[in-house]
């Protein structure tokens, strides 16, 4: 299953990538995690420290993947990707680290080649930790053209919803099959009806809600990765999303 993680800025998408990741390398899956932010930070949300992550080597811009291109997928895994202390090997597409460099444009580019590429022998599962906003919907061919799942990340905002009913429809344009809207930061029980009763207002199906967990703020503050501070709740929360996914991609088989 190819999982691209979407929302506006600062509604946890990292967090949530990494603690899906994680949630499937517990369970035995291989997992490959794609960070597509400027400013990566994914590897450190998977247990490497900064400078671990800060090493991780970029792929190269207007690099194709698969038939016909530079490199076949193993390869590039082979050469590019990092294995985490959370057992998810980590691909990091994009980074920024001169101003005026340019567009980021070619680096999608590749994330788009590396879907498109049969990953079956490599991972059963590829997420792809994306930038916040909408351009990644927008561009040429579009950079999860070839996701079969989009999550949407939500903080219990009505704008935040808003976000997610747009990239809704983008993603219908896209031909994506599945797209879901998934809660995070909520205070319950009053966030959960929030969600709820928002999302069926602006037609963004909801996949779960995660809670506000006060352990994975503590971890992520202390530089550990979330998924060491996951309280019973939000675990709890995570597994059901993750089973949901799961009963979706064997019915899709």
């Amino acid at each position: 299953m190819k999982l691209g993680v979407v929302g506006k800025g600062g509604v946890g998408k990292t967090t949530v990538s990494a603690l899906v990741s994680r949630a499937y390398a517990r369970r035995g899956w291989r997992v490959i995690a794609i960070d597509t932010d400027s400013n990566p930070n994914l590897g450190v949300s998977l247990g490497l420290t900064l400078a671990a992550t800060e090493a991780v080597p970029i792929l190269p811009r207007s690099l194709l993947v698969g038939t016909g291109g530079d490199v076949a997928a193993d390869e590039l895994i082979d050469r590019y990707g990092t294995m985490t202390p959370e057992g998810v090997t980590l691909l990091s597409a994009i980074r920024v680290t001169q101003a005026g460099a340019g567009c980021t444009c070619s680096g999608h580019a590749t994330v788009r080649s590396l879907l498109g590429e049969a990953l079956a022998d490599q991972a059963e599962i590829t997420l792809v930790d994306m930038e916040a906003g909408l351009e990644h919907l927008s561009r040429s061919g579009g950079t999860l053209a070839y996701a079969d799942v989009l999550l949407v990340v939500m903080e219990p905002s009505r704008k935040s919803v808003i976000t997610a009913a747009r990239t809704v429809a983008l993603a219908e344009e896209l031909g994506i099959p599945r797209t879901y809207g998934l809660g995070n930061k909520a205070q319950l029980p009053g966030d959960a009806e929030f969600f709820a009763d928002v999302c069926a207002e602006y037609g963004v199906p909801l996949i779960g809600v995660l809670p506000y967990d006060s352990g994975v703020v503590a971890a992520d503050r202390a530089g550990t990765g979330p998924g060491s501070g996951l309280g019973d709740a939000a675990r709890e929360e995570l597994d059901r999303v993750i089973s949901a996914l799961d009963g979706m991609a064997a019915a899709r088989a």
